[in-house]
């Protein structure tokens, strides 16, 4: 298979990469046979996961227009993927096309697609950096170009901390990211919270191919990557039910999506 110009020439094709198995089920265009051949057997074991996922865009994109309705106009998105789909700066520039957005990630084929994409963009950049290296993060001259220090800021880390098994680690790094945002800052969170069901381990494998195994964890320990932010209403809850656009986006099961979502507010 030839590499597409999107990918970049350090591609692994034999390596299936979270962020494309994301922009699958998304109904994107930036994934390959490795990618999709895991999502099916993602879906045999659990045929919710593609509703988990679009659950999980549709509360960004919830998120994203109610920080935006509370002044913010500046975004940190942290573990991005590729920003197809609906993503931040599509969401954020519809309301306000000076809003500036920065995304992180590590992924090679996520970074060099979101450059590709955002070329022409003077409002957004994307940093290759890894979550707990937030000295990269902060420390990058795109953020000291895009983000205005003195303004609140929208720092997002939606459906990533669950790829990364250290809590301890984890701990220390959002807090280090908490700490750099100004007063009237908000933090979005999704988090995979923990099941008793027996398909766990089998997710775990099979995410091991893409050097990521999702970690559930308790909503206790999630509700700590909040620290001193404030959870606004209506706190942390399955993702359908983090302030929907109606009664009929509310789900009769909200617990089969498996995450939870928040947003807090520095104070």
């Amino acid at each position: 298979m030839q590499i597409p110009s999107w990918a970049g020439g350090d591609v692994d094709l034999d390596r299936p990469s979270v962020a494309r198995i994301y922009d699958y089920f998304l109904g994107g265009s930036h994934h390959f046979a490795v990618d999709r051949e895991v999502a099916q057997r993602l879906l045999l074991l659990a045929p919710d996961v593609a509703d988990v996922m679009r659950a999980n865009r549709a509360f960004l994109r919830r998120a994203v227009r109610f920080l935006l309705a509370e002044g913010v106009d500046q975004f940190l998105d942290i573990g991005s993927g590729i920003p197809t789909v609906g993503n931040v700066h599509e969401v954020a520039q519809q309301c306000d096309p000076r809003a500036r957005v920065v995304y992180v990630d590590i992924d090679p084929v996520a970074v060099a697609h979101s450059r590709a994409m955002l070329a022409d963009d003077p409002h957004t950049a994307v940093v290759a950096a890894d979550l707990r290296d937030t000295a990269a993060i902060l420390g990058s001259p795109e953020v000291a170009r895009l983000i205005d220090p003195s303004r609140p800021v929208g720092l997002l880390i939606v459906s990533v901390l669950h790829f990364m098994a250290d809590t301890t680690v984890l701990q220390a790094a959002v807090a280090d990211l908490r700490a750099a945002m100004p007063a009237g800052s908000y933090l979005a969170i999704t988090h995979a919270v923990r099941d008793a069901r027996a398909e766990e381990a089998e997710f775990s494998q099979l995410y091991h191919a893409t050097g990521s195994e999702p970690v559930a964890r308790t909503t206790a320990e999630i509700q700590d990557f909040f620290g001193e932010f404030a959870l606004v209403e209506p706190g942390l809850v399955f993702l359908p039910l983090w302030r929907p656009e109606s009664t009929d986006a509310i789900d009769d099961h909200p617990e089969r999506f498996v995450a939870l979502a928040g947003v807090g507010r520095k104070p």
